[in-house]
């Protein structure tokens, strides 16, 4: 079997399908599937969230997606989470040159 892989975005109670919260990809080959998640690490990491929204739980929805859309979603992630890192430091830069000195 070659191996197959589908593209989800989910929605729950904090994003929109306008702007999902996240994006899982699920691979099936020879050996089975398995579901990752691109995580705010910038890495794709294994997770359950879709399994778990198949057997009835439905704290995020999920729908299938292009490729395309999955690269889109995971480069607003990397903005959000790059930028959000820049801030961070330029404000701790920023607090210790505020502190008095001896």
């Amino acid at each position: 079997m070659p191996t197959k892989i589908t593209y989800y975005a989910f929605v729950n109670e904090f994003s929109s399908k306008e702007r999902p919260g996240g994006v899982v990809r699920r691979t099936e080959n020879d050996d089975g599937e398995y579901d990752e998640a691109f995580t705010r690490d910038l890495t794709w990491e294994r997770t359950p969230l879709l399994y778990s929204f198949e057997r009835g739980n439905r704290d995020s929805v999920f729908y299938e997606i292009s490729e395309d859309e999955a690269n889109r979603i995971v480069e607003r992630i990397r903005r959000t989470v790059t930028g959000e890192r820049r801030q961070s430091a330029r404000r701790r830069r920023n607090s210790a040159s505020a502190r008095p000195g001896p």
